[in-house]
């Protein structure tokens, strides 16, 4: 409008800016043409050169490098081009109560169950999966491999339950593989109370954090394992010695099995 009026009716810039009620500034502005070629092809560049690099480290380092486009703009074209990265929100746990840790009177009424990592020689990383009797402190099995969901999880609980029969309750940390569904469905379908430990407090689950330390310095520590095959031999020949000759200070100085006939 302003511009018509100096064009069309001959009146000064000055007149046309203040029956308008706009600054010269304003009426003077010509919008940089700015190409977002440049800035998607610089975007893409340090995303590649600097994955982990946020939105926030990108446009700092485009001001170092000289350049002074709006950082709306610069935002826009970073969402628009899929460079946003995803914050993956933390999992939500209900509060937990865990029963205090105490030592049952009679076997299979308490279990305890944890995971370990270790690699072999040539890096290839594996997890075990440890499972103790809280009464005489026998490790009742130790599965090892380089993965092991949750499924896995309640095959070897059935298997032990076999041999042993189905446990009251078995203390649990709160790793992915326990807060699963699936183990919830099977805990409510087989009767036995999963008891978790408030996160952040290993010391709730002692009994199993005792023995992982065991472990550690026994097996996985003491070898370096070509295979898996190797790892799950060496850790049978050496749970065969735990459970049945090495003396527990806990149980008094004999080994978990002698412990558990006595009490029998």
């Amino acid at each position: 409008m302003a511009k018509a009026a100096v064009e069309e009716h001959g009146i000064s810039e000055r007149q046309a800016c203040r029956y308008l009620g706009i600054s010269r500034t304003a009426y003077r502005y010509q919008r940089q043409k700015i190409d977002d070629e440049e800035i998607i092809r610089l975007l893409k560049d340090i995303a590649e050169q600097k994955p982990r690099w946020g939105f926030k480290k990108m446009v700092d380092y485009l001001r170092n490098k000289g350049y002074s486009w709006n950082h709306k703009k610069m935002h826009r074209i970073y969402c628009q081009i899929g460079l946003n990265i995803r914050v993956k929100p933390k999992k939500r746990l209900p509060s937990r109560n865990p029963n205090p840790l105490q030592e049952p009177e009679q076997a299979n009424i308490a279990w305890s169950m944890d995971f370990m990592s270790d690699s072999l020689e040539n890096g290839r990383k594996f997890r075990t999966l440890n499972i103790i009797d809280d009464f005489n402190r026998e490790v009742l099995w130790i599965e090892i491999d380089t993965s092991l969901p949750s499924e896995r999880v309640i095959r070897v609980l059935d298997m032990l339950a076999l041999w042993h029969g189905y446990p009251q309750q078995i203390r649990v940390d709160n790793g992915p593989e326990f807060i699963s569904h699936k183990l919830a469905d099977w805990a409510a379908q087989c009767q036995v109370a999963l008891d978790f430990i408030e996160p952040g407090k290993p010391a709730q689950n002692a009994y199993i954090e005792r023995f992982n330390r065991t472990y550690r310095e026994g097996v996985l520590d003491a070898y370096l394992f070509d295979s898996i095959q190797e790892a799950r031999a060496i850790t049978e020949e050496w749970l065969e010695e735990y459970n049945g000759v090495r003396p527990h200070d806990a149980l008094g100085g004999i080994p978990p099995y002698q412990f558990k006939a006595m009490k029998s």
